[in-house]
């Protein structure tokens, strides 16, 4: 059987089969955000599952591709649908393709999803800066032997995400007049969403918003010494003393509007960096 870096080996040497290029970045789009790959020059797009060792992806609006190529002039590689807890794998395998694009060359981890807003200064379809993160999904994907080549056995999380990163994200936004927030966003299990009780509790505790996913790739990014800057998009609004029952289609379509705001952020963020 083998180790977690001969995995990340055997599906880079794949890749790499289909596409010669080095990404600077590594794109994990979330529900609804898929879209944002039609700005991609496209060189190789690989479905997971011809992937070695790749986890597939089963959530809804997850197409579930690996998409190589340039992005506003900047080599990436993205992922076109992520993979989460609820839907059974391990959060090692959830976190494996973070691996593979580190082990690609990507130095900087964009992480988007969308999520449940607790702050009652948030609306649906605003966008909000992770600037720091909560884990309560009971779970860590560094538990067991650390592997050095990989990352240190107690990597710091004193700052997650690149702050960097951060300010350059909120002056694009506000330069193209595009809501942006800056705050906490809390990482649960799912897949069922919160009750009233939990809404309140995760307000309490300082979060504002909630998911079910980017904290495990975002600790393993760390783990693996990656920049790291988070986009969350705020599609339902979940504020306990006046809450509505959750509507998956409506929760997609509030995303799928947002898009095009995220597409002018991340590709202004990516120009950056050329």
């Amino acid at each position: 059987m083998l180790d977690l870096f001969d995995k990340i080996q055997e599906s880079v040497t794949f890749i790499k089969s289909k596409w010669d290029g080095t990404p600077k970045a590594g794109i994990i789009l979330g529900t609804g955000l898929g879209p944002l790959v039609e700005q991609i020059d496209v060189a190789v797009a690989i479905d997971y599952q011809d992937i070695p060792n790749f986890p597939v992806s089963t959530a809804p609006s997850h197409q579930g591709r690996l998409v190589c190529g340039t992005l506003n002039g900047v080599p990436i590689v993205a992922m076109q649908g992520r993979m989460h807890m609820y839907e059974g794998y391990p959060l090692k395998e959830v976190t494996l393709p973070v691996r593979i694009m580190k082990a690609l060359g990507a130095q900087t981890l964009i992480v988007s999803n969308a999520c449940g807003g607790l702050n009652p200064n948030y609306a649906c379809g605003d966008i909000m800066l992770i600037d720091d993160q909560i884990n309560l999904m009971g779970d860590n994907p560094l538990i067991g032997i650390n592997d050095d080549r990989l990352g240190v056995r107690f990597p710091d999380m004193s700052q997650p995400y690149c702050p960097k990163l951060i300010d350059a994200a909120l002056t694009i936004a506000r330069k193209e007049d595009i809501v942006a927030h800056k705050g906490v966003f809390v990482a649960v299990s799912g897949p069922n969403l919160e009750t009233r009780a939990e809404y309140r509790f995760l307000r309490t505790i300082g979060c504002d918003v909630v998911g079910m996913s980017t904290v495990p790739e975002v600790i393993v990014a760390v783990h693996e010494q990656m920049s790291v800057v988070g986009f969350s998009v705020v599609t339902d609004m979940c504020l306990p003393d006046a809450l509505k029952a959750a509507d998956e289609n409506e929760i997609i379509a509030i995303a799928k509007g947002a898009e095009p705001k995220l597409t002018k952020l991340i590709t202004s963020l990516l120009g950056q960096m050329a």
